[in-house]
């Protein structure tokens, strides 16, 4: 059955790679070229074949020593993806940004265009222009942005299943924040998510939109009642992670209903020789503008895994929601720079926010090694073997991790005194580790560690 499994994937890899070739063959081809819903509908054929695979191939191995594997591969090949897809996009929204800020819209403009721009890059030179509306006639080949902001979400949202919902026990529940059953913890990730977008789309469809200060005064209201509510329900780490895909649900819902449809009502308009309505244009432009602010604040988010001293904070609420806007300053910074205007404030005080995020989740005190008693090897072996080698071993006895986690393992003297200062960090600063604490870590056990490391961590 295992083989039938591999070989329902081959054949998925090869249905995708024969469709591709056959779409790149196609778009040589002015008159065969196909529109664009013929290619939302392969898209999402190759997508849903994609997950009865996947889902078949779980069925088979459900029970066997691969199930653990198969989670590995898949959290593998859809973080590859994620970030790909996600690196193509912001990349987008970066570059467009950009080139709206950076347009010349006074020397030798045309009437229909709102500016040009020349730009040299990889030994060519390329000269752009963006029409005030519309061309009078819409070119045969044009291409859309969308697929990149499409496919980041969904493999985000795949993402978010294999890490925290498929083991929401381990992941995304913590019982000393709130003891939750696992449906009801995904239930309410999931309806958060959809939360978020509808109240965002509800404030864009107010007058409040008109005025780009108190819009964003009371987003952040929004914000930080989110990531509140995230750090008070989930543990520490998925906390963080649903805030970034809450801001990218909205990010992708602003592609998805707004900026795509504005793009095609245009087209549609311009091709039937009437007149677009530039309310349209302003509209997608605007919530584009939005998701551009958002962008930072979301790569933070998925990187802060490997950053315990912003998710393991007492007020991690906090922390987050101080960085999102630290950054957020520092992304409108660099659009005012790039408009070749000037501000003064903006970069210093965002500087200064992220100066005191790092100043507050500092070490709250100063080790006394005085008042340790000495700590021998022997009992801080103990000590990892009982709590951190069900996870950090070449074979882990966790129900979750089957190889150690980042190829991290604690069985030699050599291998737990080179990793002591992560040790510190994770186990005794901000007590990140063990994961959710499954096993039971003291505190007289945290601390023998960190006495052990003040006393030059010797075997």
């Amino acid at each position: 059955m295992l083989f039938a499994f591999i070989f329902a994937a081959l054949a998925f890899l090869g249905l995708f790679g024969i469709t591709v070739t056959f779409h790149l063959r196609k778009k040589a081809d002015d008159a065969k070229q196909p529109d664009e819903r013929q290619k939302g509908w392969i898209y999402g054929a190759l997508l849903l074949l994609l997950a009865v695979v996947l889902f078949l191939g779980y069925r088979l191995i459900l029970g066997t020593p691969w199930e653990a594997h198969l989670f590995e591969w898949m959290n593998l090949v859809i973080r590859l993806m994620h970030f790909t897809f996600g690196i193509a996009w912001i990349g987008a929204s970066f570059y467009f940004v950009f080139l709206e800020n950076a347009l010349n819209r006074t020397e030798g403009i045309r009437e229909e265009l709102a500016g040009n721009l020349w730009a040299v890059h990889g030994g060519g030179f390329y000269y752009l222009e963006k029409y005030k509306i519309a061309p009078a006639e819409i070119p045969k080949k044009l291409h859309w942005f969308k697929y990149e902001a499409y496919f980041t979400w969904l493999s985000g949202f795949c993402l978010l299943f294999v890490v925290y919902y498929f083991n929401a026990k381990s992941m995304l529940i913590d019982p000393q924040i709130m003891d939750l059953h696992p449906f009801t913890a995904i239930t309410i990730g999931i309806i958060s998510l959809l939360a978020g977008w509808l109240l965002y789309d509800g404030l864009c469809r107010t007058s409040l939109v008109q005025n780009s200060l108190f819009f964003g005064l009371v987003f952040l209201v929004v914000a930080i009642g989110f990531a509140f509510f995230y750090t008070h329900v989930f543990s520490p780490r998925a906390a963080f992670i649903h805030f970034g895909a809450f801001l990218g649900t909205i990010m992708a819902a602003n592609v998805f209903f707004v900026i795509i449809p504005s793009q095609k009502a245009l087209v549609a308009a311009a091709k039937k020789g009437e007149a677009p309505d530039p309310q349209l244009g302003k509209k997608a432009g605007l919530r584009s503008l939005h998701n551009n602010y958002f962008t930072l604040p979301v790569l933070f988010v998925m990187i802060s895994n490997h950053f315990p001293t912003t998710f393991g904070h007492e007020h991690a609420w906090l922390i987050l929601f101080a960085l999102s806007v630290a950054l957020a300053g520092i992304k409108h910074y660099l659009n005012v720079l790039e408009r070749h205007a000037y501000n003064v404030w903006i970069l210093p005080a965002s500087i200064l926010i992220l100066l005191g995020i790092a100043f507050i989740t500092g070490p709250k005190s100063i080790p006394n090694a005085a008042a340790c008693r000495p700590i021998k090897y022997e009992e801080i072996h103990s000590i990892i073997q009982t709590r951190c080698q069900t996870c950090h071993a070449s074979n882990p006895t966790d129900d979750i991790f089957k190889v150690a986690p980042n190829g991290v393992r604690f069985e030699t003297p050599a291998q737990i005194i080179h990793a002591k200062d992560k040790i510190l960090q994770r186990v005794v600063l901000t007590e990140s580790m063990p994961l959710l604490n499954k096993t039971k870590m003291t505190q007289a056990e945290r601390e023998a560690m960190k006495c052990w490391i003040e006393q030059g961590a010797k075997p």
